[in-house]
């Protein structure tokens, strides 16, 4: 399987966001948002403060002005990624999802009149619902969903300019289009909406979410191209980081929070603690632990996309997380948490083999990489001594050229 995933790397990624769990629910775009980086989607839509006269933030233009048959909306390559969008993206979907007899239970749930309206569920599912109403152009539809601007900025400064042969990368993000070259950047563009979900929201019965850059990228109907030298393991890397930050931020802000919600961020500083070359805080979720790990965790984030990227780096992360079998067999440990660390470690693991981009290492570690998504599929269920019987088999499977010299 992991073969196909090397040319659609869809059919095991997506089944584990997509497929209804015994404890895991189904992946959609989330009900809720992380409100720091949900509302930094609309971060250039704010009055800016200055010592002088005011300036006026750029507006939204809204998706119909990229859609035009000579900018994005025509055929090519290079012309056709608001066909892309409008025709293959669930993002386009976003909006729609809030309509559902299931939005509306939780909207019951939890006194909201109106899921489409209530601020809570449009910051994530129709941003611009949310927007400055003099920020959006008169033709801007917020039912469209997370449209072109809500990751790549408000448009108004550079829609004209941004296709000028003569303006460099620097020039389109001084303008106000964002970078999302950068992997910090866009890791924080898209962890607002994909991680955290406030605690009261999932008692209501919205799913939990895993935000996982690299794989939830690759299974994105993609309209961009990646630079020479993009990791799809650095991605992965720089995601998780961002991940756990987030969840840090909200459990620091959370007056009841769910087990679950504890156990995971447990589970994802285990991880990040087996590839960083500096401990973190010790995995207890005190007030002075998490806003350790919060200022931590960003700080790896950036170093890490900053930092150039080798084989070298992917195969010491592949070998080094293949290598942590004894901690599942731990007792010091509870269960639910072994089950997150695995929830975690497998993703992890099927993203560093797809970055080897190796074909034959692939399909010799396709079947054991299988085993242990097939473990970590059910949380309940899930045994630690197994999993690491299966981990310690795929470690085994590595080649020898992996290794670290």
């Amino acid at each position: 399987m992991l073969s196909k995933l090397l040319s659609d790397p869809r059919p095991r990624h997506a089944a584990f966001f997509s497929q209804p769990l015994k404890s895991l629910p189904e992946f959609r775009p989330p009900f809720g948002a992380t409100l720091l980086l949900g509302a930094a989607l609309f971060v250039l839509a704010s009055p800016v403060k200055a010592e002088g006269p005011a300036l006026t933030p750029p507006k939204f233009l809204g998706e119909l002005s990229c859609s035009s048959s000579s900018c994005h909306g025509g055929a090519g390559e290079k012309r056709s990624q608001f066909i892309t969008w409008s025709r293959r993206d669930f993002h386009t979907r976003s909006y729609a999802t809030l309509t559902t007899a299931r939005s509306a239970r939780i909207a019951e749930s939890l006194k909201i009149s109106a899921p489409t309206q209530s601020a809570r569920c449009t910051v994530c599912h129709a941003p611009f619902q949310t927007a400055l109403p003099a920020q959006l152009a008169a033709d801007v539809d917020f039912t469209k969903g997370v449209s072109c601007e809500t990751c790549h900025g408000p448009a108004e400064n550079w829609l004209r300019s941004h296709t000028r042969p003569d303006w460099t990368h620097q020039d389109r993000v001084h303008a106000g289009m964002r970078d999302l070259q950068d992997l910090y950047v866009r890791a924080n563009n898209c962890v607002a909406c994909h991680q955290n979900v406030e605690a009261d929201l999932l008692r209501a019965g919205h799913p939990e979410l895993i935000f996982e850059l690299d794989g939830q990228s690759v299974t994105e109907p993609k309209h961009w191209h990646e630079l020479a030298g993009w990791s799809g393991a650095q991605t992965w890397l720089v995601g998780q980081a961002a991940a756990l930050r987030e969840m840090s931020w909200q459990l620091t802000r959370e007056k009841s929070p769910t087990e679950s919600m504890t156990q995971r961020w447990a589970a994802l500083l285990w991880l990040l603690q087996q590839t960083a070359s500096s401990p973190a805080a010790p995995i207890d979720p005190t007030p002075d632990n998490l806003s350790f790990t919060q200022k931590w965790a960003d700080q790896l984030a950036r170093e890490t996309a900053a930092t150039p990227w080798t084989p070298e780096s992917t195969r010491k992360y592949l070998t080094t997380l293949a290598g942590t079998a004894e901690s599942f067999r731990a007792k010091s440990s509870s269960q639910p948490i072994q089950a997150r660390r695995a929830e975690r470690l497998a993703l992890a693991l099927d993203r560093l083999v797809t970055s080897l981009n190796d074909k034959q290492t692939a399909n010799r570690l396709d079947p054991f990489l299988n085993k242990l998504f097939k473990d970590a599929q059910s949380l309940p269920d899930f045994n630690p001594n197994q999993f690491a019987a299966h981990l310690e088999e795929f470690a085994k499977c590595l080649p020898v050229s992996l290794a670290v010299k």
